[in-house]
């Protein structure tokens, strides 16, 4: 950058060897040259030699012309330069990154400047879609305007006119007027308006092409929707939706918003798939699931700024899991006599663990019954019983991963035996046999990375250890330092504001997902006896 902060008055860059100034009253003007003070010169070319080194160490082409023109006595010139960024963030083996400031619009010209010359145009980036008539065969798609129309629908905005929906176009053209398909909901459209997007100015437009982005007015869809012609059935792939890995009961402080309130949670989950409500059926409240905790906040935010709707959040609910270490068998027998026809039912078989890496959670139920014990008709009864028990676990009330549920033997009745015998009958051998499997509970763990001013490395490190944090790599760069480290997401509440004050507002963090892993024992105890006092209130 030339200049910081208020003093800042453009930026250098390291391709074509020149000061870009961002002058007039909002930075539309731009002056390139090549005179600059020798200290900026200088950094300027030591900072270009790391630029070249590393975009060479990536392109072969580069590479090759390094060892044939005796480098780094002599650099590549902008354009062969350029060439190779372009053909390295291509392949994503190289990410461009651009100087700005939002002050005066600095440095936009050069970062729309980057997008035309380094990333691929829609010919040269194969995208596949499912082909839905021939067993989800992935298909590639032509951007040519005569082929079958396939388009994804990929943002939603409130306006004006009711929902706007953006359209990335893959394949085909449409008209005004043409009727398209949603092939998610199975819904025929016709297309109304069509417009260009320009900033919030909009540009009314007739047919739009392959590999080009529009706006269409009053469809009713959800983000990650695809269309297609009526004749074509193509699925886009789905992008990865991660499970959420905090909750929070959230209700209105004025009933009369309640019909706001309702469009608010509608609409945020056609916008984003990793935002989830629910309604908890044994407290009634209503409970919103992300990302994280700045992820709903932002939520509620916006549900106070558009809607007019003030709400209260309770108390954040993490996503524990529970699953189990060991392998136990089973031998359970449910009989129930009444006045008439009773309930028999009899499952034998035993329980295993699965690994739980990462995002596999999933369980599996497995009918290895020789010679009928268990008559087949009753064989997705078990299943459904084994699916019920696995809705909330025994420790502390939250679902089961990671168990495979195996039913070799059993008995069945003539007359008392039932779909709901053997089904409540596998839920309560599953039941009892957890018990016995050493359970555990497991808390999901956040990758966090941290940037902060090296003077602060010492006390924020302090701070992962106290939150039970283990820290897996430091980088220095300059005069900041990059923490990357995994740390309990229970840990995490209010981190944002512990970091702002231990940093005088200089640091800043980024959290994602990355696994689940078992509590410690004292944490266990302290939920179990949560849960149990819950419990307890609820049958009073």
């Amino acid at each position: 950058p030339i200049g910081l902060e208020s003093q800042h008055k453009g930026i250098v860059d390291l391709v074509t060897c020149e000061a870009v100034y961002f002058t007039g009253e909002k930075g539309d003007k731009i002056v390139r040259t090549t005179d600059m003070p020798d200290k900026m010169k200088q950094d300027m070319e030591a900072r270009r030699l790391v630029l070249v080194e590393t975009v060479g160490n990536v392109d072969e082409e580069l590479g090759e012309w390094m060892i044939m023109n005796d480098f780094p006595n002599q650099l590549p010139p902008p354009e062969l330069l350029k060439n190779a960024i372009r053909r390295a963030t291509i392949s994503r083996k190289f990410v461009p990154v651009f100087m700005g400031a939002a002050y005066k619009n600095s440095g936009v010209q050069s970062l729309l400047d980057g997008v035309i010359d380094y990333l691929p145009n829609p010919t040269q980036k194969d995208n596949f879609a499912l082909d839905l008539a021939n067993g989800e065969v992935p298909t590639l798609l032509v951007p040519e305007p005569k082929k079958p129309f396939v388009a994804l629908a990929f943002k939603l905005e409130e306006g004006k006119f009711g929902q706007l929906t953006y359209i990335r176009v893959y394949q085909g053209s449409i008209k005004r007027g043409d009727t398209i398909k949603n092939v998610n909901l199975d819904r025929v459209i016709k297309v109304p308006r069509l417009v260009k997007m320009h900033a919030n100015e909009m540009e009314e437009i007739n047919e739009i092409g392959p590999g080009e982005i529009c706006s269409m007015f009053g469809v009713d869809c959800f983000s990650g929707n695809t269309f297609t012609s009526q004749g074509a059935r193509m699925s886009m792939t789905s992008m990865f939706v991660p499970e959420p890995v905090m909750s929070l009961s959230i209700t209105t402080k004025n009933k009369d918003h309640s019909t706001n309130f309702s469009k608010a949670l509608a609409r945020f989950q056609k916008e984003d798939p990793t935002f989830r409500v629910k309604m908890d059926p044994e407290s009634n409240q209503t409970i919103i699931s992300g990302m994280g905790e700045l992820h709903l906040d932002i939520y509620v935010e916006r549900m106070r700024r558009e809607y007019n709707v003030d709400a209260v959040t309770g108390k954040p609910n993490v996503a524990y899991r529970e699953t189990i270490s060991s392998f136990t068998e089973f031998q359970h027998t449910h009989k129930k006599q009444t006045g008439g026809a009773g309930q028999y039912a009899k499952v034998c078989g035993n329980l295993d663990s699965l690994s739980v890496e990462g995002d596999n959670h999933a369980n599996q139920f497995s009918n290895e019954t020789i010679g009928g014990s268990i008559p087949p008709q009753f064989m997705e009864a078990c299943r459904k019983g084994f699916v019920d028990a696995c809705e909330k676990g025994p420790l502390v009330g939250q679902p089961v991963v990671g168990v495979k549920m195996v039913v070799n033997d059993g008995g069945a009745h003539s007359v008392d035996s039932s779909d709901l015998a053997f089904r409540t009958a596998t839920a309560h051998a599953f039941r009892d046999a957890f018990q016995k499997s050493g359970p555990i509970v497991l808390e999901p763990i956040m990758k966090v990375e941290i940037q902060v001013p090296l003077e602060f490395q010492g006390a924020i490190i302090g701070g992962i250890n106290r939150r039970k944090g283990i820290v897996v790599n430091t980088e220095g760069q300059d005069d900041y330092v990059t923490i990357t480290c995994e740390v309990p997401l229970t840990a995490m509440f209010g981190y944002s504001t512990d970091l702002r004050s231990a940093t005088q507002g200089k640091g800043e963090f980024t959290m994602e997902y990355k696994e689940h892993k078992p509590v410690t024992r004292d944490v266990l105890t302290t939920l179990m006896e949560e849960y149990q006092k819950k419990r307890q209130e609820k049958e009073k």
